[in-house]
């Protein structure tokens, strides 16, 4: 079964999905955020880059795209080459290797980034359990982070360790 979300589509629709502006109501006045405003804000709540400033935020603002999915879109398919990774900012994902649940992924989870890192096959399948929405990093945007950005590329290897330990604890009871 092919993934219902390519890699190429990722990347060609991956595409911020809001209305050009935004109206909030803050102590009786209006205030209107711009659709780069509303990228920040969203990055800002990201538990991957919480430890960043507004400039380190303004550029992964550059580097990724907003993608919003619906519930039930494969998203990656194990087996198929890694064209992107993606940060969970909103919703829940299924992850499974051969057809066995391996763990679900939430808000600020990265996936993708092994295919990626090691230039190999993606190494489980990627199924959205509710509407989601998506930081897209492409190859070569996701390997700008990881070199402009020491303190994300640290977080991002020690997520990836704590879930190839949790893994293997799993696989040894």
């Amino acid at each position: 079964m092919r993934a219902l979300v390519t890699g190429a589509e990722l990347s060609a629709r991956a595409i911020v999905r809001q209305p050009m502006l935004m109206t909030q109501v803050r102590q009786g006045g209006t205030v209107r955020m711009s659709p780069r405003d509303q990228k920040l804000d969203l990055l800002a709540r990201v538990p991957l880059f919480v430890q960043l400033g507004k400039h380190e935020l303004q550029r992964v603002g550059q580097l990724a795209d907003v993608l919003d999915l619906p519930a039930g879109r494969v998203l990656m398919q194990q087996g198929e080459r890694g064209a992107e990774a993606v940060v969970v900012v909103e919703g829940r994902a299924n992850v499974e290797r051969d057809g066995h649940l391996l763990y679900e992924a939430g808000p600020g989870d990265v996936l993708g980034e092994m295919a990626l890192l090691s230039d190999r096959p993606r190494i489980a399948t990627v199924t959205l359990l509710t509407d989601t929405r998506l930081l897209v990093l492409a190859r070569r945007e996701f390997d700008a982070l990881m070199t402009e950005m020491p303190s994300v590329r640290a977080q991002v290897m020690e997520n990836l360790a704590l879930r190839l330990m949790a893994a293997e604890d799993s696989t040894a009871h």
